[in-house]
């Protein structure tokens, strides 16, 4: 079983910074794509950036030039760095892994459960 677990949302305020965080935990042998992904209310599921397993980065809309999203392929574990946060950032945001749970095993695509962040003052 894999499992993708986000951590590091909350509550700040506009022009505010969060880093959010997701690990990658059970059998896992590599994970190629990785993406961060946001759903407002209302709204459709929306991707934020993505990043391949060499770390070449990918950013949509709004994040580009305040977000920042790398990886640490030995801890299976992808990040988010966003600066410069607005209240149109407020969303549920996702994680979401391309895995091989084994060597030549098929790709399995996984969703983690989400993080709230809010942009409030």
């Amino acid at each position: 079983q894999v499992q993708l677990v986000e951590s590091g949302g909350g509550l700040v305020q506009p022009g505010g910074s969060l880093r959010l965080s997701c690990a990658g935990t059970g059998t896992i042998f590599s994970i190629n794509s990785m993406g961060w992904y946001r759903q407002a209310p209302g709204k459709e599921r929306e991707l934020v950036a993505s990043i391949t397993r060499n770390g070449s980065p990918t950013y949509t809309g709004s994040a580009k030039g305040r977000f920042t999203i790398s990886r640490d392929n030995a801890k299976n574990t992808l990040y988010l760095q966003m600066n410069t946060l607005k209240p149109e950032d407020t969303a549920v945001y996702y994680c979401n892994a391309d895995v091989l749970t084994t060597r030549g095993s098929i790709e399995s695509n996984y969703w983690g459960q989400g993080t709230q962040v809010t942009v409030s003052s």
